[in-house]
């Protein structure tokens, strides 16, 4: 199982990050048109533990970016925005309660555990359908997304991806997972 006990970075994964975060938040200027990287960087300088988090999202194959800015906190939201699902959070199950549900061929972890452990959260249905906006993504993968209690209650789970130029919610049993399903996570810093 991965375990992420430390969550400060060495100065060179520092500026590692920042210089990651702020070559593709220059190269994708429609995802936050009217953001200034100088502003996003020092609101990152003033939160280091969001930054590890942002590190465990870049290293999971995530590639978040800025995807909205909130005027009323002040605070900047970053969204996993890799064409694909994340390749370093594919293969789980939807959260602990289905994974020691499983009696056979357990996932390492949960989307739930594994983002709670990197300090993120798994997109609601509006979000994810919010990020579809912004370019086409899991055309070839799909994505767990946050689920009403009341249909986790009877051992469901959500999941989205893009297919045929549309975004499409299904459902599953919480335990089942695949090689192609992963989940994308938030972050406000």
């Amino acid at each position: 199982m991965m375990t992420l006990k430390k969550t400060t970075l060495s100065n060179e994964q520092h500026e590692e990050i920042l210089q990651q975060l702020k070559t593709r938040f220059d190269q994708h200027r429609h995802r936050h048109e009217h953001v200034d990287w100088e502003d996003v960087q020092r609101r990152l300088d003033e939160n280091q533990d969001k930054l590890w988090s942002l590190y465990q999202m870049e290293q999971t194959g995530g590639e978040p970016d800025v995807v909205a800015f909130d005027t009323e906190t002040g605070t900047y939201r970053f969204v996993d925005c890799s064409l694909e699902s994340p390749k370093g959070r594919r293969s789980v199950c939807y959260d602990r309660k289905a994974l020691n549900a499983r009696k056979k061929y357990k996932p390492e972890t949960s989307a739930l555990d594994l983002a709670e452990e990197m300090g993120i959260e798994l997109l609601t249905e509006d979000e994810y359908r919010q990020l579809q906006t912004l370019g086409e993504f899991d055309t070839k993968t799909s994505c767990w997304v946050k689920t009403p209690e009341n249909i986790r209650n009877l051992g469901g789970a959500l999941f989205c991806d893009r297919r045929y130029n549309t975004v499409f919610v299904y459902h599953n049993g919480a335990e089942s997972y695949y090689g192609a399903r992963g989940f994308r996570g938030s972050l406000s810093v």
